[in-house]
């Protein structure tokens, strides 16, 4: 089966009395000036239809387009590593449902489990490689508090929880020194003048009207965050737009599923404060 040359994102289109234009990942258009060049040869090739000549007007078309980045050597997808393909699911199934079948199409071996462990040793019961909790509500005082341990124990730690119609997708802590629940809560009440407001939302009660909880589509849309993460942790994968995932919050707005990103940073320990003598 051919495979196309043309990057991610990359196309290219036949203009009526302009002859071919490149759309770029960004959405631009340029125009392509082919010369003497065959344009029905150029498009073989960059479907993977034709091999790509070595010189040549049409080889120097291609040359300059793997200049410029719009051509691609078509790495082949990595598999999810065997060591790192237990994951353990806990949470709200809402969430937890679509994410096991988008790991599971990606080639992990989710376990979802509607338990809610407080202790660290139940986390680590059958060896996961993650743990993932999700949450359709806000977060329990302490409920996360032995899950913030599991990077030290050599386990990805991933979680999402909703509040009213916006859901968090915390940034996934992989190893020692990464943002913790803890650091977001904390980070998060620094950052707003209603800091006691919303130490009172979390700790509870709360009175709410018409349900609000994750849709189907909302659910699905968080699952594929949390998915991709996953993916690019496990395959040691690179993200290249946007704030380091390690280091980024994502705020969905459940109403309009947009996505926003917004940078978190690990709390310091605080140094106890010296004894005075005497």
């Amino acid at each position: 089966m051919s495979r196309s040359r043309l990057a991610p994102g990359v196309e290219i289109v036949p203009v009526p009395g302009r002859g071919l234009a490149l759309r770029t990942a960004e959405g631009e258009f340029l125009g392509v000036r082919t010369k003497d060049a065959d344009e029905d040869a150029l498009l073989a090739v960059l479907s993977g239809a034709a091999p790509a000549p070595a010189d040549g007007e049409l080889g120097r078309v291609l040359a300059a387009f793997e200049e410029a980045g719009y051509l691609t050597e078509e790495p082949p997808r990595p598999e999810w590593p065997a060591a790192r393909r237990r994951v353990r699911l806990l949470g709200d199934r809402v969430l937890t449902a679509p994410l096991a079948a988008q790991l599971a199409a990606l080639g992990a071996e989710p376990h979802t489990t509607d338990a809610q462990p407080r202790h660290l040793d139940d986390l680590l019961r059958d060896d996961p490689a993650a743990v993932v909790w999700c949450l359709d509500g806000p977060v329990p005082d302490g409920l996360w508090d032995a899950a913030d341990r599991l990077p030290g124990h050599g386990v990805a730690w991933l979680r999402c929880h909703r509040e009213g119609r916006q859901a968090y997708v915390e940034p996934p802590a992989v190893a020692p020194g990464d943002v913790t629940s803890a650091h977001v809560r904390a980070r998060r009440l620094a950052a707003t003048p209603a800091h006691r407001e919303l130490a009172a939302y979390w700790a509870g009660p709360r009175t709410t009207g018409t349900p609000s909880g994750a849709t189907g589509p909302a659910a699905a849309l968080i699952a594929a965050l949390l998915a991709d993460d996953l993916s690019r942790w496990a395959t040691d994968t690179p993200d290249t737009t946007g704030l380091p995932a390690r280091r980024r919050l994502r705020r969905v707005d459940l109403g309009t599923l947009t996505v926003t990103e917004h940078p978190v940073l690990p709390v310091p320990d605080v140094a106890p404060t010296p004894k005075k003598n005497g």
